[in-house]
């Protein structure tokens, strides 16, 4: 197994990491192990288009109904003789 070390770790960070230890019942090392072991194997969330995402945000709200303009045939292009 491989072993790491982490230099320069804030003393608030590390006091807090001792205290989740000794509430679960764990040394620093085990629960430090708990914490990477969780973290790394979350399957990261789908990543979602910017319609797909406002379209979830408003679906609750309801949909509007437009009347569409009624269509005419196009017009001739303009001539630059």
């Amino acid at each position: 197994m491989a072993s790491i070390i982490v230099r320069n770790l804030d003393d608030g960070l590390k006091r807090r990491l001792r205290l989740r230890a000794a509430a679960n019942g764990r040394s620093m090392e085990a629960e430090v192990r708990d914490i990477l072991r969780t973290a790394l194997n979350r399957q990261p969330a789908a990543p979602k288009n910017l319609a797909s995402a406002i379209r979830a945000r408003f679906a609750p709200l309801g949909g509007v109904e437009l009347e569409l303009p009624p269509r005419s045939p196009m017009r001739e292009p303009p001539r630059f003789d």
